[in-house]
């Protein structure tokens, strides 16, 4: 059995009553099937507890858990920061120093502490323009995006990671020596060619599944280490 992170023990073990939905004519299964799920999700009622704007800030939670790379003063990019749920981990555990910048194609509601623009990341001017906000090299690059879903594994998974490279290839440019990045992945893990530059570029190279994320979900989390910039490609 998988071993719990702390923040995993501490919510599960709070949250243990069920809440049953009434069926309704005017809903359909799959609807019910969603609001139960939200209802009884332990992480859901935990981030409403908590004031987090989504329950994908415990998955930024226990990937810092597992690998240890927030802090105070850090410089931090939120690549897909909409509803803003990493930013605000990022900003509280940056302790009011370093800075956060996120972009996401939809509108995100301000967090003090944070610098959000609302723009498609994969338009050309996107990364210029984050630079541009940045206030030196950061020392995170983090992605919680993902294209909209198909229904089809594949499909999802070739988009998605897309996303994944773009992020990458910004991540490359931007981030300090021994910075890290992490970016969302589905079922499948990173294409071949990414993985295999990321391990060039990169110390330790990595998939993580932090418990917050559903067993159902084919999500994981890409995790690169110590980047070693100024490495000349192969």
């Amino acid at each position: 059995m998988k071993k719990l992170t702390k923040s995993a023990k501490e919510i599960t073990g709070r949250h243990n009553l069920s809440v049953r939905v009434k069926t309704s004519k005017y809903k359909k299964k799959s609807s019910n099937q969603w609001l139960a799920r939200q209802l009884n999700d332990p992480y859901v009622a935990e981030a409403q507890r908590q004031g987090y704007r989504s329950r994908a800030a415990f998955k930024l939670i226990q990937l810092d858990e597992k690998f240890k790379f927030l802090g105070k003063g850090k410089t931090i990019v939120d690549l897909g920061c909409a509803p803003g749920g990493w930013t605000q981990v990022a900003v509280a555990r940056n302790k009011g120093s370093g800075q956060v910048v996120g972009i996401d194609i939809l509108e995100t509601k301000p967090i003090d502490g944070a610098v959000l623009i609302c723009q498609d990341f994969t338009a050309p001017e996107a990364p210029q323009k984050l630079k541009e906000l940045l206030k030196g090299e950061p020392d995170i690059v983090m992605s919680d995006m993902a294209a909209n879903t198909t229904g089809h594994q594949q499909t999802d998974h070739l988009r998605t990671i897309a996303l994944v490279e773009a992020a990458y290839d910004f991540a490359k440019e931007v981030l300090a020596p021994g910075g890290l990045f992490i970016a969302k992945v589905f079922q499948g893990g990173a294409e071949g060619m990414l993985l295999a530059d990321a391990k060039r570029n990169f110390a330790k190279v990595v998939h993580f599944k932090p418990d917050a994320s559903r067993q159902s979900s084919p999500e994981t989390y890409l995790v690169c280490l110590g980047y070693r910039k100024g490495k000349k490609e192969a």
